[in-house]
């Protein structure tokens, strides 16, 4: 297991060490090892150990490194060495001497070899599959309680707040089943250590940012989950959280310097309205409240402003793409951390990784608030943010009410979808919007068990058709339902099959309802057809006002295109489809990609109630 806080005994991992007397302190570096071969050459580790902060250090000259600066912080318990790595011996170790009086404590640091191999990222012709690990599926018992954790949590499935005991091995067992619904991505929610009182379950609380939470597993076999899903095609995005780690974090109770957190002592929480940060007007006080307040108690909130948390963060960030090979990045509470600073962060992963995407988690309720987030804006006038990608929070909301099955006034149901769509001049570029119907933060996109499938197939079709980069959350294909009214937990359910002792198992066409597997099928139908066309991908977008209920669009690219018809009506329409010429004329030939059935176009033609047509 590849962890932070290794010692003497841990010869055969990134370092070893040696002292001159018996009771020496034990010290560990983060990054547990570093790369010779990157562009960035200044490298900074942390050394963490009782009284580093003041020891003479010196490293030999054989491995190629040298020593540009020492920092010594508040904290008697930490020292900041930034070496410089451009001569560096690839394979080498970088040879460590720290005296602390009369004691000299040795170590040595490993620099790997980079393997110089692309790394690709995810676009608009990927579908993300949202997965909370600990709901997920249990593939190893033995992790799920961890003895040697401060907080040993126990696994409690009755309760929805409780860690249900999924894991890593659980969502390897299954990769069959995510590649068979026809995703080319997986979104996994948080992996790394939350060593809480309460459990953090969800992987929000970070209190390592170099080990995978072991009640999930090792970072070994994270880096190995990823390697069998490249082998079936599927990329893995990564979850991240700089703006907050967990109050329990090593620098929580040991606190590197008095300016590593804001609002140290905890008496401040945000208000969580971001439209402070977009507000020409706004007061420092309510900006500060915004930006730097704590965003739970249980989550202090980390300074950006401080050059070395910055600098561990975007080390952290690039230690686990050249490590593990994650294809992308989800950064979570985006706006709440310092946006330059932030822009760094994303500039420095460019630098090693050109074209690597990240979306940010921008919460807004309108499309102004979400696109001024997105980089090269022309409504932010404070500075470049370079965030590639931004999640669709505005079409997230409406969309219940858009493709809702009961009858609503013309000004809204499917006209919720084309007002909402009228709004992307506001984007710097739409097809690098990341667009969900729900997600482990929402009410599920179905409140109850629905008796047919009309609606939802109507909007599982415009998800996987319209703009945009699409993300399936975890169960939609199960017709998961729920709310958050009595607990988060009951919008993140598990999968009745992955946990021992399930009493049926819905990974299988046998332990799923007629109406799970018809919905199952549905959408791996349509994902396995969206897999590499250039239509959907990359292609123009028109759409037509509806009218009478329907809503008609076409995507196309210069070899492609797919034509959607939906009837937003509880009834049947009749349409006059010349008002569709642009797009199709009466004689034009077309096959029902979701039937397969052949539909040649009339001057008039019948649309049975909550139809959906996808036609090439």
């Amino acid at each position: 297991m590849i962890h932070m806080r290794f010692t003497c005994a841990v010869i055969v991992a990134a370092f070893c060490l040696s002292a001159t007397a018996k009771n020496a302190p034990k010290v560990d570096f983060e990054p547990p090892f570093w790369w010779s071969g990157m562009n960035e050459t200044s490298l900074q580790i942390m050394v963490h150990g009782e009284g580093i902060r003041d020891a003479a250090t010196e490293i030999d000259a054989a491995s190629g490194a040298r020593i540009d600066s020492i920092v010594r912080l508040d904290s008697p318990n930490y020292q900041l060495v930034y070496l410089n790595t451009a001569s560096v011996k690839p394979g080498t170790s970088v040879n460590f001497k720290f005296k602390i009086g009369k004691t000299t404590v040795k170590a040595a640091y490993a620099m790997r070899e980079r393997d110089g191999k692309p790394h690709p990222t995810f676009d608009a012709s990927d579908v993300l599959y949202l997965i909370m690990p600990d709901r997920f599926a249990d593939g190893d018992a033995s992790n799920n309680v961890v003895k040697s954790m401060h907080f040993p949590v126990e696994v409690d499935r009755t309760k929805p707040n409780s860690r249900h005991g999924g894991d890593l091995k659980g969502i390897e067992n299954h990769l069959g089943y995510i590649d068979s619904l026809g995703v080319t991505a997986i979104w996994l929610n948080p992996v790394l250590e939350n060593d809480m009182p309460d459990g953090s379950y969800h992987g929000y609380a970070t209190t390592d940012y170099y080990r995978v939470d072991p009640r999930f597993g090792t970072n070994e076999e994270y880096a190995g989950l990823i390697a069998k899903a490249h082998n079936r095609g599927l990329k893995v995005v990564m979850d991240m959280i700089f703006n907050h780690s967990g109050s329990k974090h090593r620098w929580m109770l040991d606190m590197p310097s008095h300016d590593w957190y804001n609002h140290p002592k905890g008496d401040v929480m945000t208000n969580f309205r971001l439209s402070t940060i977009n507000d020409p007007y706004v007061s420092d006080y309510d900006l500060d409240r915004s930006v730097n307040g704590w965003f739970v108690p249980d989550m202090p909130d980390l300074n950006q402003l401080n050059p070395h948390v910055l600098k561990y963060l975007i080390q952290n960030s690039i230690w686990w793409i050249e490590y593990s090979r994650i294809d992308g990045i989800r950064m979570d509470t985006y706006p709440y951390a310092d946006m330059l600073s932030m822009a760094s962060w994303i500039r420095a992963i460019h630098k090693e990784y050109p074209g690597y995407n990240v979306v940010g988690e921008c919460w807004y309720g309108e499309a102004a608030g979400t696109a001024f987030w997105q980089d090269k804006s022309r409504l932010n006038l404070k500075g470049r943010t370079e965030l590639p990608t931004v999640m669709d929070f505005p079409l997230m909301l409406i969309a219940p009410k858009a493709f809702s099955q009961t009858t609503l006034p013309w000004a809204d149901g499917l006209n919720e979808i084309y007002n909402r769509l009228s709004l992307d001049y506001l984007y710097e570029d739409a097809q690098h919007v990341l667009t969900f119907l729900d997600n482990h933060d929402t009410d599920r996109f179905l409140q109850a068990l629905p008796e047919n499938l009309n609606s939802w197939k109507q909007a599982v079709t415009f998800l996987l058709t319209s703009r945009g980069i699409p993300q399936i959350y975890y169960g939609t294909e199960l017709l998961m339902h729920g709310d958050r009214k009595v607990a988060d937990g009951c919008v993140r359910q598990d999968v009745p099959g992955g946990f021992p002792g399930d009493d049926h198992n819905e990974f299988t066409a046998a332990g799923r309802s007629a109406l799970q597997n018809e919905a199952f099928d549905f959408l791996s139908r349509l994902a396995h057809w969206r897999r590499g066309n250039e239509a959907i991908a990359r292609g123009s977008l028109k759409h037509f006002m509806p009218a009478n209920g329907m809503y008609v669009y076409e995507r196309k690219s210069a070899n492609r295109r797919a034509i959607v018809i939906m009837n937003g009506n509880d009834k049947e329409a009749d349409i006059d489809m010349s008002v569709y010429g642009e797009i199709m004329h009466p004689g034009d030939t077309f096959t029902n990609v979701i039937t397969g059935e052949k539909i040649t176009i009339a001057p008039s033609m019948k649309f049975a109630p909550r139809a959906t047509l996808l036609l090439e």
